[in-house]
């Protein structure tokens, strides 16, 4: 009797490594299951044996985070996305992120995977994503690549959901910097209602603090911009010994940053998700920085993870 060894859930792995640095893509949404450097994991990835945990690594497109009631018009139409996250009764994450992704080119220190997104009538425009992910002495890159394929404009976000952490360092000690001068106020679901300051309250990090007891699944918006451009979210150890940096070139304007507090079992406040976005929730409805793609556009991005004090 003929057997065959079992799929991965997370389908196919493709390992790429250089300088010490190495990351382990997955064919299941074409995200990142793993990266370390020197054998040390900074992002809280998952099993090769285990469904993805908590969006852990995940690329999340054409839309980030949640749309109210999974209902949206755009051009004068108007649509109806399944409801993914069903208690809150929200669309979720987009439409990539649970589909198989085909390895495009791949070299010892990079591969490039991608997915053709078919038309379908809550979203009727084709796309064209690749992401091209590398590793080599600046830490971890990713460049997603996305090409509107269809006659019409196409509405369009994109974020990622890697888990951040420093081994050894508790969620609650660790020193966080996130350039966001505002946050949203959002209501039992999770969706925007407002906007807010955060200079003077709980939720400004804008100097590194210590996270401490803070439960967060917070946009921060109107960020502080780097010389390039992009910005930075920065997670290091109480006595300077270590640190990861999360950065994100000019297309990304928003940052969600979630301690981990709904998740169960292990993952609960391991970790920490640093989400850069090119758009806030909900917006294909209130249209806030939503990009629209014209037939035959092409939009770029590019973050990165660089670990090290």
């Amino acid at each position: 009797m003929q057997t065959t060894e079992p799929t991965p859930p997370s389908g196919a792995q493709w390992t790429i490594a250089a300088a010490g640095h190495e990351a382990v893509i997955v064919e299941v949404g074409g995200g990142l299951r793993a990266y370390r450097r020197d054998g040390v994991d900074y992002v809280d990835g998952y099993g090769a044996d285990e469904i993805c945990p908590g969006s852990a690594g995940q690329v999340l497109a054409p839309w980030p985070n949640r749309i109210r009631d999974g209902a949206y018009t755009f051009d004068g139409r108007s649509y109806a996305l399944p409801l993914t996250e069903p208690s809150r009764h929200v669309a979720i994450h987009g439409l990539v992120n649970w589909v198989p992704w085909r390895l495009v080119e791949q070299a010892e220190d990079t591969v490039t995977v991608g997915y053709d997104l078919p038309p379908v009538p809550a979203y009727p425009w084709a796309l064209r994503l690749r992401t091209r992910w590398s590793v080599g002495a600046d830490g971890l890159r990713a460049e997603h690549v996305v090409t509107n394929l269809a006659a019409e404009p196409a509405p369009f976000g994109l974020a990622v959901h890697p888990y951040l952490r420093l081994p050894g360092v508790a969620v609650d000690d660790l020193l966080m910097r996130v350039p966001g001068r505002h946050r949203l106020v959002v209501d039992g679901r999770l969706l925007p209602v407002g906007a807010a300051p955060v200079a003077g309250t709980k939720y400004d990090w804008t100097a590194p603090r210590p996270i401490g007891d803070a439960v967060l699944d917070t946009t921060f918006g109107a960020v502080v911009r780097d010389a390039d451009g992009g910005s930075t979210v920065t997670l290091a150890a109480p006595d300077g010994s270590d640190a990861v940096c999360l950065w994100a070139g000019a297309e990304f304007g928003w940052w969600q940053v979630f301690t981990g507090d709904a998740l169960s079992g292990e993952r609960h406040r391991r970790s920490v998700a640093v989400e850069p976005m090119t758009c806030p929730p909900d917006a294909f409805r209130s249209g806030r920085d939503l990009i629209t793609l014209a037939p035959g556009q092409t939009w770029r991005g590019t973050w990165g993870v660089r670990p090290g004090a």
